[in-house]
């Protein structure tokens, strides 16, 4: 039995698909009942933060895939790790053989918010006496269609990359690597980089959202203290925000431009074209876009 954790988003919802095509035996975990039920498969409705729901969620499980939510504006310890840590501690306990962790591109220690805290749960993870692996994907394309990819009042697309590049990956194709990882023994002990095939710059994402929106979309690159202002004003804590702005001057110092062969490597598959994303994902592009206008 596999337990699907973070089933019903934009990486989860894709391997329950996949694990039930390739005749696996999954449990998703869902904090929405009707959200669970959609998915077709056994669920049981929990919360990282009920142990009594991660007790049950576990019984009669081997395989686990370990995914939660992203960096929040807390003081201190980010509350990921408590959470993780604890689910790999009854996982443990619960005679789990395997995990499979979603973490962050080149997770490193001291790195702040979602970077360090992964690079936390990895090493608790690793420590554990569970077989593991990693998945270390990317940015995720599905950024430009949930509104993290920062739409303008205008309908233009807005950053602080300055001309940097970044291999965004489709989230299905994690997915992919998930399942293969968890349906098989190949990874065990390993930590993979995820990329998409290319690595674009934000002008470059700029032009392919102009011709898949037939209008034209351009991007307003944005000052880290512009960027700073901006989070602020939408209601961010000031060190969350600066945070924010720190790991995004990381970012336009060119560290998310490398591409590599794992999706490929692990399902056989080269992983989707922003291109491909674009003319799959439309009706989405199209609603943010258009909401973004009004």
């Amino acid at each position: 039995m596999i337990l699907v954790t973070g089933a019903t988003g934009s990486i989860g919802r894709p391997l329950v698909h996949q694990l039930r095509q390739d005749g696996a035996a999954v449990r998703a975990l869902v904090r929405d009942e009707a959200k669970g039920r959609a998915l077709g498969c056994e669920f049981l409705v929990g919360d990282f933060d009920d142990p009594a729901s991660i007790v049950a969620a576990l019984a009669g499980v081997d395989r686990l895939f370990l995914n939660g939510a992203g960096a929040q504006p807390a003081g201190g310890e980010q509350p990921m790790v408590r959470q993780q840590k604890s689910i790999i501690d009854a996982a443990v306990a619960a005679g789990v053989e395997r995990v499979v962790k979603v973490s962050v591109w080149q997770a490193r220690e001291g790195e702040r918010l979602a970077g360090g805290a992964h690079w936390q749960i990895e090493q608790h993870l690793k420590a554990s006496g569970l077989g593991w692996s990693i998945l270390q994907p990317n940015g995720f394309m599905q950024n430009f269609i949930t509104g993290q990819g920062s739409f303008t009042a205008d309908g233009n697309l807005v950053g602080a990359y300055g001309d940097a590049a970044v291999s965004y990956i489709d989230c299905a194709d994690i997915a992919a690597c998930a399942a293969a990882l968890l349906t098989g023994r190949a990874g065990d002990g390993e930590t993979f980089l995820l990329s998409g095939p290319e690595a674009l710059t934000y002008a470059q994402i700029a032009e392919k959202l102009s011709v898949a929106l037939g209008r034209t979309v351009r991007y307003v690159n944005l000052t880290v203290d512009e960027l700073i202002a901006a989070l602020t004003a939408q209601g961010l804590p000031p060190q969350f925000a600066e945070d924010v702005a720190v790991l995004t001057q990381g970012l336009a110092g060119g560290i998310a431009a490398p591409t590599t062969t794992a999706v490929r490597d692990l399902t056989g598959h080269s992983p989707r074209t922003f291109d491909e994303f674009l003319a799959a994902h439309h009706g989405a592009l199209t609603a943010l876009a258009s909401a973004s206008r009004r």
